[in-house]
């Protein structure tokens, strides 16, 4: 699945956006299975980072007006409930400074948890360069008046040019923006049929439009809620097809990093250590069989009981040694 996605997305999560962070992080864990592969023009890495600031500046400066200035009439002095509101006052003010000092610190860092999500992603990316004759086309689309881009602005007519050059022939692209340039005038929520037209023309093969990741994720997966059991979801996956004894440790590893699994993802698991010998084979391990046992505690009443019985077994052999000491393999 080919995704793009524009500058101004990127950019919302450093301002006020209803889509949450999460979906930034389950398009990772996609792209780190390769389910999903995004195009990254070279210049929405320019524009992301020469706009970064000015989208954070604007948000940091709506948080800093955000204060709590409650005014009483003189009245309202007699009664307790005024001194309980002027603390609460009093807290919230402080409670505001400290937060925005700690902003202010990570955001000279680039350490928002936003900028590590979109280091990640764009180093799973296909990055797209820009080159001069990607830029002449652009420059052209520009000087025809010809969609998408503000008057004397080549940002988007570069992004556009890349795509018709790097996207393969007959592959459908999923296009996420929010950007009014790439939408008629009389309708913000259709993409501008001019390029539909083009796309279909030029690459044979569609465009799906999205106006935010949230949509998009609701119409091509939704059985993903949170992108930690996508990951969950995908480790049991690499576990159940494990094909060395060294692979299944570095799994295991990866998965007892997790509090929690599913009543599927359980029986997902029972299900490998079973029928893997690359699993089966090494139960008595540390690692593995304590793996094994926290997984199951507690969920007996709802594994497949066939596989349970002989999950059991395999692991009712002698132990020759303390399994809940936390000895490292």
């Amino acid at each position: 699945m080919n995704v793009f996605i524009d500058t101004n997305v990127f950019l919302s999560f450093y301002h006020f956006t209803s889509d949450d962070l999460e979906e930034l992080r389950k398009l990772g864990v996609l792209l780190q299975n390769e389910r999903v592969r995004l195009f990254l023009p070279q210049q929405v890495v320019q524009e992301f980072r020469r706009n970064r600031e000015n989208k954070i500046a604007d948000a940091l400066r709506k948080l800093r007006e955000q204060r709590l200035n409650l005014q009483f009439p003189q009245f309202c002095k007699d009664y307790e409930e005024y001194e309980h509101l002027r603390q609460l006052q009093r807290s919230y003010s402080k409670v505001h400074a400290d937060l925005v000092a700690k902003v202010i610190e990570d955001i000279q860092a680039q350490n928002l948890r936003a900028d590590t999500v979109i280091r990640e992603l764009f180093d799973l990316a296909t990055v797209l360069p820009i080159d001069d004759e990607t830029q002449g086309r652009a420059r052209r689309r520009m000087e025809l008046g010809n969609p998408p881009g503000k008057q004397r602005s080549l940002g988007d007519a570069l992004n556009w040019e890349t795509l018709l050059e790097n996207v393969p022939d007959e592959e459908d692209i999923y296009f996420v923006t929010d950007d009014r340039d790439f939408t008629p005038p009389l309708d913000p929520n259709a993409f501008n049929m001019f390029l539909l037209e083009e796309w279909l023309e030029t690459k044979d093969s569609n465009l799906i439009f999205y106006k935010s990741l949230s949509t998009f994720f609701k119409a091509h997966f939704p059985e993903i809620s949170l992108a930690s059991e996508l990951e969950k979801d995908t480790l049991i996956r690499d576990l159940a097809s494990s094909d060395s004894f060294a692979q299944t440790h570095a799994i295991i590893a990866k998965l007892r990093q997790y509090d929690d699994f599913s009543v599927s993802q359980v029986n997902a698991v029972v299900q490998a250590a079973i029928s893997n010998n690359q699993i089966y084979w090494i139960i008595d391990d540390w690692d593995v069989r304590k793996f094994l046992t926290e997984v199951i505690k507690g969920k007996e009443d709802h594994i497949e009981p066939e596989n349970l019985a002989e999950l059991q077994r395999l692991l009712g052999e002698q132990r020759t040694q303390d399994w809940d000491d936390e000895i490292p393999f």
